[in-house]
């Protein structure tokens, strides 16, 4: 007896869509976009919410974005800042082909970019000495790759508020009018030079999208 069936359904473990969550020693999956945090200073996160991230000069991976998924690390930026001048976004990151950087004079430690990678990686107690703490970090080449989620940390509710508030005003800026930010069949968030893919079902011919969760074909009578 053969089984026939049209359809599927997607069982999402997090780590292909935006929002997913890794502990600091899990490996980071290529083209994953995941949460992750970034820690600066009052003035700057003014900055970066109106004008998105910008490429570091330098540090210890070369030029990019850095950020962790370990919120304490992300605490202790700026470095030799004091803490009320501290603040902590929530970022989600999409790493694209990752390069783990876990010891002293890494042959990809400054070049990581140079030899096809978006970012780097250096796991949580790898030995790597420049990461004195032993925490978990990363560092995106491209800011584009980085985008403002929310504010994890403030130093008081004041400067809280008026983040949040300006993180939602330029998000309603950048949606427009918000209808155009939702694919409509799979209902997922699109970004701005990717279409979703629609098409119509091979057995049922209705109107898909390919990132749709499930689709199941009607029963023929």
């Amino acid at each position: 007896m053969s089984i026939q069936f049209s359809g599927w359904q997607v069982f999402d473990d997090g780590a292909s869509f935006s929002g997913g969550e890794l502990q600091p020693s899990q490996k980071p999956r290529n083209r994953g976009a995941y949460s992750m945090y970034h820690g600066t200073s009052i003035a700057s996160a003014r900055l970066i919410i109106a004008n998105g991230f910008k490429q570091s000069s330098g540090g210890m991976l070369g030029k990019g974005v850095y950020v962790s998924r370990d919120i304490n690390k992300a605490s202790r930026y700026p470095l030799l800042s004091i803490t009320t001048d501290r603040v902590v976004f929530k970022v989600q990151v999409r790493v694209g082909r990752v390069k783990r950087i876990d010891k002293d004079n890494h042959p990809l430690q400054y070049t990581w970019k140079a030899n096809g990678y978006d970012s780097a990686w250096v796991p949580p107690n790898c030995g790597f000495a420049a990461v004195r703490s032993g925490l978990e970090e990363d560092c995106v080449f491209d800011p584009k790759r980085v985008k403002v989620e929310g504010i994890a940390k403030a130093p008081n509710t004041t400067i809280e508020k008026e983040l949040k508030l300006l993180i939602s005003k330029q998000s309603n800026t950048s949606r427009g009018d918000g209808a155009a930010d939702l694919c409509s069949l799979c209902k997922r968030k699109t970004q701005l030079g990717s279409p979703h893919i629609k098409q119509q079902c091979w057995e049922c011919g209705k109107n898909i999208c390919i990132l749709m969760a499930k689709h199941f074909c009607p029963a023929k009578p």
